[in-house]
């Protein structure tokens, strides 16, 4: 365990860990199988002994954030939009469509930062509002806020995961990732209640 420690913090505290962390976070934005909040934290848990510095790790995650949000949300654009558009009027799926489109119009802000902790939520979202054609000015806007939101959100969760286990910085990693699971899991349950209930009500 030590080995793999000495190994960990040999690779983040290396100058290349901002530009890993920029790629990952980009990347998982339309390939979510790529942990990112993973990364975020641990840069976070290893910035408590003073590498990498922990300023530098929440710009990187949010740069990336950003960029990866825009591009999922161009290929929304590019090719959501023309299937919407041929979607048959009166159709379900032309209902659905116009549904989506009204919700995003009118809590697209909340909508887009909430999604930030749904799993899954932050591809699928960024990609609606692509193929919704979401005006470009306001997803830059509200997805800055999430983007920052988030990346401070994963590094401090990491970060006083490692002052808190300084001694330990095994523990401080476990409970740093460990406190990210449950809350994303409490987020997705609360998503979860809620669509039941609209379903009920329906």
């Amino acid at each position: 365990m030590e080995t793999v420690l000495d190994l960990l913090r040999h690779t983040v505290t290396s100058p290349w860990v901002y530009l890993v962390i920029f790629v990952v976070t980009a990347v998982d934005a339309f390939f979510p199988a790529v942990p990112a909040e993973t990364v975020v934290i641990t840069a976070g848990v290893f910035a408590a002994s003073g590498e990498p510095d922990l300023a530098a790790v929440i710009v990187a995650a949010t740069l990336g954030a950003l960029v990866g949000d825009h591009v999922s949300y161009a290929i929304g654009r590019a090719g959501g939009a023309h299937r919407l558009a041929r979607l048959p009027a009166g159709s379900r799926r032309r209902a659905s469509s116009d549904w989506a489109r009204r919700a995003v119009d009118q809590r697209g802000g909340s909508i887009l930062t909430t999604s930030r902790y749904v799993p899954g939520g932050r591809t699928a979202v960024t990609l609606t509002m692509g193929a919704l054609r979401y005006p470009p000015s306001r997803f830059l806007l509200f997805d800055a806020i999430a983007s920052l939101s988030w990346g401070a959100y994963c590094a401090l969760l990491g970060y006083f995961g490692g002052l808190a286990f300084e001694r330990d910085p095994v523990r401080g990693l476990l409970v740093g990732l460990g406190l990210s699971l449950a809350v994303t899991g409490l987020l997705e349950l609360v998503r979860w209640l809620s669509h039941r209930r609209s379903a009920t009500h329906r």
